[in-house]
């Protein structure tokens, strides 16, 4: 994969993984993806908004999430919060990465039975 196309999932570092995983389940302002990562790794993973904007600021840069407009913003909510969503290749590079984890969890688990 290039980087013009699709950017190589590998390159994702966890917290763009996960807010990308976040944001899978449709569009969210910052403090709804922080509620969101800590609840999908059972409060496991914890972002800091430092590092939640700055890998934002990152995937908007790189083309995989962008932010939504003040129209496409859920009716009633502040025009302070920033909304963000996944775009095409963001949810293709979410894919590729799902993938590539589901086939180390394979490898593991192969490795695993082995050894018992």
């Amino acid at each position: 994969m290039s980087m013009g196309k699709h950017r190589e999932a590998s390159s994702l570092k966890p917290s763009s993984f996960y807010i990308l995983l976040a944001l899978a389940g449709g569009p969210r302002h910052g403090f709804g993806i922080l509620r969101d990562v800590e609840e999908q790794t059972n409060g496991s993973v914890r972002l800091w908004p430092v590092t939640l904007y700055g890998s934002l600021e990152k995937l908007v840069v790189s083309g995989l999430i962008e932010e939504l407009g003040p129209r496409a913003r859920p009716p009633g909510e502040s025009e302070k919060r920033r909304y963000y969503q996944l775009t095409r290749q963001g949810r293709a590079v979410l894919h590729d990465e799902s993938g590539r984890l589901q086939a180390l969890a394979r490898l593991a688990q192969t490795r695993l039975r082995k050894v018992t």
